[in-house]
């Protein structure tokens, strides 16, 4: 009912009577920054444990194994094409819990999913990263970092 009034209020004031030769002024403002948001502490706190749990963390639609969406799909291949060491890597299926599904994009401010982050900081979603590997600077990234397997050295399958 506040909202309503409000807006109404807000309205009402922005619709002044014309006078002879001056127009009255538009209001001009996004409807985003109108947006409030609102991420709980006990939010934030799982989220910083989940980027902090290991150096590449994926946060996506479906797991690693079954990707949800083409998208989270994707991502998943391109850090096997990269040679992302598995050790070093955890990710997180935001279609089991709904507060980390919308928390997530406030958290990095980035409306879509999936999300990667390296080393506790935020890379980007799908776009990003197939043009950060189309152009090698995720490659360079990943060697930087030395998250990536290292050559001769093989993967254990038992």
């Amino acid at each position: 009912m506040f909202a309503r009034t409000a807006t109404a209020g807000l309205r009402t004031a922005f619709r002044a009577a014309p006078r002879a030769g001056f127009s009255a002024p538009r209001l001009a403002v996004p409807r985003q920054s109108l947006q409030i948001r609102f991420l709980s502490a006990e939010t934030r706190t799982a989220i910083d444990k989940a980027v902090a749990s290991a150096p590449v963390v994926l946060f996506m639609k479906g797991t690693p194994e079954t990707p949800a969406c083409g998208f989270s799909r994707a991502v998943i291949q391109i850090l096997g094409l990269q040679g992302v060491d598995p050790t070093r890597f955890a990710a997180f299926n935001v279609l089991e819990d709904a507060e980390l599904r919308s928390g997530i994009k406030e958290y990095s401010d980035w409306p879509t999913i999936p999300q990667l982050y390296v080393e506790k900081e935020f890379v980007g979603g799908c776009d990003i990263l197939v043009s950060m590997h189309q152009n090698g600077d995720l490659a360079k990234l990943f060697e930087e970092k030395k998250l990536v397997v290292e050559e001769g050295k093989e993967e254990k399958t038992e």
